[in-house]
């Protein structure tokens, strides 16, 4: 895998991991589009595992150097990650 198809394999999971954070309601610390990407990353393992794991279908995959990234899942599995991480960390804030 180049520089460039990394690259653009970043990007796609900083967008994936902004959504999921936003449905999911937490932000993870201040890191920004590192953080994103990283929570796109995860959510995408997850995703995927829940996806192969119920049988359901790859929606949305986008091949980068024949790489599939599963855009629909890493969404829905960074919301699901960002949602326990929430539950973890808010325990004791009462608002």
């Amino acid at each position: 895998m180049g520089i460039f198809d990394f690259l653009i394999l970043v990007a796609i999971a900083s967008i994936c991991g902004g959504i999921g954070q936003s449905i999911g309601g937490f932000k993870l610390g201040s890191g920004g589009c590192l953080m994103s990407a990283i929570v796109g990353f995860i959510g995408a393992i997850i995703g995927k595992w829940i996806a192969v794991e119920l049988e359901f279908p790859q929606l949305w995959t986008i091949t980068i150097d024949n790489q599939p990234f599963p855009i629909i899942w890493s969404i829905i599995g960074a919301a699901l990650f960002t949602a326990i991480l929430g539950l973890i960390f808010n325990k004791g804030d009462k608002r």
